[in-house]
Order: structure tokens, then C-alpha cells, then sequence
């Protein structure tokens, strides 16, 4: 592994985390305890929502999500395709097909409301968007029609955790909503996710997926709330452990802090951009005390040779990824659906590059990262 000067993301952990483990392990219990319930709690209150049910990531918060609303075969939910594969996978997994809307804009990347509506069939039974970057989506939008159609509405705010549209909470929009605790997210568990809903419902049948299906967990029976059990539904383990609520918790209480850190390490990214790579665009534009952003993508030039830049990043010790490869051109997909054609999300995924951004990221480590990536614009080597 490369030694990095300046990594894609970083960790914002101090010994608050380190303690909370501590107290985990000194407790003896590990799995779906008490530090899962105050994660879940404590959750759904900073999003205002009614139910938050911790699970061990988000491709598994999407899948049960998928289930909750009863998606099967001959069922089609639209979807982006700028997205990390599980947005899709998630529908698959049910045996109902994904299909594929584009991008708003080389300006927004996220899912475009007039390409749902013309993808709407009468086999459509729900929409899953993706609040990419953190950004949200169209929502007064696309809730409105996904009211008309009689659709169910999931929210993939695996980029979003603490953000507020219009000053209400992305994941909280549609019927259900999906978080990722991934190592590079805003709120970082290691591995973790939460379904969160206001369906009682949902939620209740969100309960008994992530646990095999079954009426009561573990630890109802070690309080003695229980003595045995019944399995009441086809479910799956999808359960979170102590450790990583114990984390989540701590980080939860750090998620308005690190939000606020990283507007202002994305404002002064907009900053040294707008000033000396006036052709790099910067897609969303202007960062406002409700913008939360998870990453940074640019688009490159239209002339310009993304890899070469990405190697010249490298070789300054800067780490760059690519956000996304839609999902529609992957082999899997081309093999078992029709290659659908998305002009634009195809064009944003040739020139997307995402750059550094996490908290901690310090003004000079901008500059250089900014420097860096001019020099590399500039060098003839780069162009097409």
C-alpha cells in the first residue's frame, strides 16, 4: 500500500472511541445489547424520526428495506446509476429488476426526476434515490411523484447521515430510509448501517429480517424479558455488535462538529478551484450550513486524461478514487439486463474524480492538493 501523504479519507477518532470499546468489552456482552439500543435511540431522536433499527452495514439496510415494502419477482424499482453497486444489488437480491435513470446534470449528480417519471411502468412498485455526495436529491420532486404513482419511496442516504434538506432529515423523505457507518462515511463504525422509518410497520418487520426472522433477540432473553423465541418470517443476520454501537454513539455526538469541519474544508476546496482550474467544474455548487458533504467530485475537462492525473496525484502522494462506474456498464448487470443508455451519467463517470476530504484536513494540505492537481491539468502529458 502506497504511504500516502494525503489519503482519500481519514479517521476522526480520539480516545473517546477508544474508551467506549473499553467499556464494551469490561461488560461482557457483545452483540445487540444495551449499547445497540442507545445507538438506535439517540439516532432516530438527532433525525427526528420514529424508528431506528442499527444493522451490520447498509447493503444490508437496503435489502431489508427492499423486503419490508414485500418486492419480488415481476416488481421494477427505478434506481441511479451513479451509485455504489448495492443500491441496485439490494433490488436484485429480492428478485425484482433495477432500472436505471440518469443524472440530473454534469452540475447535480444526483438521480434526475424526469428520467424517473419517464421510466414509470405499470410494473413499477418503488423508487430508491441516492443522496450522492450528500447532497440530496429533488425530493419535493420526486416524493410528489412517487404520491402520484402510488410508489413506494427508499432513500440510499449511505452519503448523508445528519443532513437536513428545507430542514428535514435525508433519510427520513421517503417511507424508509438507509445509512452506511463505513470507514470513510461522516458518522464511521467500521462496518454498520440503520434503517430508519416513521412506518411502525416497517419497522417492526425491519426488527425480525435483520435477526432470522425471529420474535425475540438474544438479549430479551438474557434481561429475562423472554425465555424462548418463534420465527415468524424468512430473515437474515444482519445484526450489529456492541462495539460498533458503542463507537457510533460517540461518533453521533461528533457528527455536527465534523459536518461543520467539513464545509469548510469543501468551501475552501470551491475557493482554490474557482481561482486556478477555472475549467475543472465543481458540481452543487454553493455549501450552506445545511450541506453535509461525504465527498469531494470534480469533473475534469473534457480533454483531459483522468488517469494520467490520478498518477501524477499519486506520485505527490495524494490519493484520488472515482465515484462512480455505473453500475449499468458493469459486466454482471450487462450480462443480465438490457444495456440501458445514460448519456449523461455515462459522461460524468468518464471525468469524475473525487479528492481528498475529511474533517481534519488542513488548509495547506488543500493548497497542495489543488497545486498538485493544476500541475497535472496543465502538463501536456495529461490531454487526450
Amino acid at each position: 500500500m502506497p504511504d500516502w501523504k494525503i489519503p482519500l479519507s481519514d479517521l476522526a477518532f480520539d480516545q473517546q472511541e477508544f474508551s467506549a470499546v473499553n467499556q464494551v468489552l469490561e461488560s461482557g456482552w457483545l452483540t445487540m445489547g444495551a449499547q445497540t439500543q442507545a445507538f438506535e435511540a439517540e439516532f432516530a431522536d438527532y433525525h427526528q424520526v420514529s424508528h431506528a433499527l442499527a444493522v451490520s452495514n447498509c447493503t444490508a439496510a437496503l435489502h431489508i428495506a427492499c423486503m419490508a415494502i414485500d418486492l419480488g419477482p415481476g416488481d421494477e424499482v427505478i434506481v441511479p446509476s451513479l451509485s455504489f453497486v448495492a443500491t441496485a444489488n439490494a433490488v436484485r437480491y429480492t428478485g425484482a429488476t433495477p432500472v436505471f435513470a440518469e443524472i440530473t446534470s454534469l452540475h447535480d449528480l444526483t438521480i434526475d426526476p424526469e428520467s424517473i417519471k419517464a421510466k414509470i411502468t405499470e410494473k413499477t412498485k418503488a423508487i430508491i434515490v441516492m443522496h450522492y455526495a450528500g447532497r440530496p436529491c429533488k425530493m419535493d420532486t420526486i416524493q410528489q411523484l412517487a404520491k402520484e404513482h402510488n410508489l413506494y419511496l427508499i432513500e440510499d442516504a449511505a452519503h448523508a447521515v445528519g443532513t437536513t434538506d428545507s430542514g428535514h432529515f435525508l433519510g427520513t423523505w421517503g417511507d424508509i430510509g438507509c445509512f452506511s457507518f463505513f470507514s470513510n462515511k461522516n458518522l464511521v463504525t467500521g462496518e454498520g448501517g440503520m434503517v430508519a422509518t416513521n412506518n411502525p410497520d416497517f419497522a417492526e418487520r425491519a426488527g425480525r429480517l435483520r435477526s432470522h426472522g425471529m420474535t425475540t433477540l438474544t438479549w430479551d432473553r438474557h434481561k429475562g424479558h423472554a425465555w424462548s423465541y418463534d420465527v415468524v418470517d424468512l430473515g437474515y443476520n444482519y445484526r450489529i455488535d456492541e462495539i460498533r454501537s458503542a463507537i457510533g454513539r460517540v461518533q453521533l455526538n461528533k457528527l455536527a462538529a465534523n459536518n461543520q469541519a467539513r464545509r469548510e474544508v469543501v468551501r475552501y476546496y470551491h475557493e482554490l478551484i474557482a481561482a486556478s482550474l477555472p475549467e475543472v467544474t465543481v458540481p452543487f455548487g454553493e455549501v450552506t450550513e445545511e450541506t453535509n458533504p461525504h465527498i469531494l467530485p470534480i469533473i475534469l475537462p473534457e480533454a483531459v486524461d483522468r488517469k494520467n492525473v490520478m498518477d501524477h496525484l499519486k506520485a505527490c502522494g495524494i490519493q484520488t478514487s472515482i465515484h462512480y462506474p455505473p453500475i449499468h456498464q458493469f459486466e454482471d448487470y450487462r450480462k443480465h439486463y438490457q444495456n440501458a443508455s445514460l448519456p449523461r451519467t455515462e459522461e460524468a463517470a468518464r471525468r469524475e474524480l473525487t479528492l481528498p476530504l475529511y474533517p481534519e484536513l488542513a488548509r495547506s494540505s488543500i493548497e497542495y492538493v489543488v497545486g498538485s492537481l493544476s500541475e497535472a491539468i496543465q502538463n501536456p502529458s495529461t490531454r487526450n
